[in-house]
């Protein structure tokens, strides 16, 4: 991948989250209707960048670790990603600032961080 390509990873606080519970406590008819909005806000956020998504990416599951002790069923707070392209760092961050995934959504944060050339290739 070039220099100009970035990886967007979607954080969340995890099941027992502050923001996840709040999303929990919603009576269901008003969360269903922030689930609709905050998709029809996703879809337009999509529409808006189409031209520098390299992988729309999705959500993610459940985590196994795999390290020199085996294999393992782990939890961490990544629930998504996306690839983009941008001239700078910053103008890949810039394309995640009030994005549906924390707006709307119990999401946290968005970590941006670029795809470096592999050495030697």
């Amino acid at each position: 991948m070039s220099s100009n390509t970035f990886l967007a990873v979607y954080l969340g606080g995890g099941k027992s989250g502050s923001r996840m519970a709040a999303w929990n406590a919603l009576p269901e008819a008003e969360r269903r209707a922030k689930e609709q909005q905050g998709m029809a806000a996703w879809g337009a956020w999509v529409e808006k960048h189409h031209d520098v998504i390299v992988e729309m990416g999705g959500p993610l599951g459940k985590t196994k670790q795999v390290g020199a002790g085996g294999t393992a069923d782990i939890a961490n707070l990544m629930t998504g990603f996306t690839v983009v392209r941008a001239p700078t760092h910053e103008a890949a961050a810039k394309l995640f600032e009030n994005h549906p995934h924390f707006s709307i959504f119990p999401g946290e944060s968005v970590e941006i961080m670029p795809v470096l050339p592999i050495p030697g290739r």
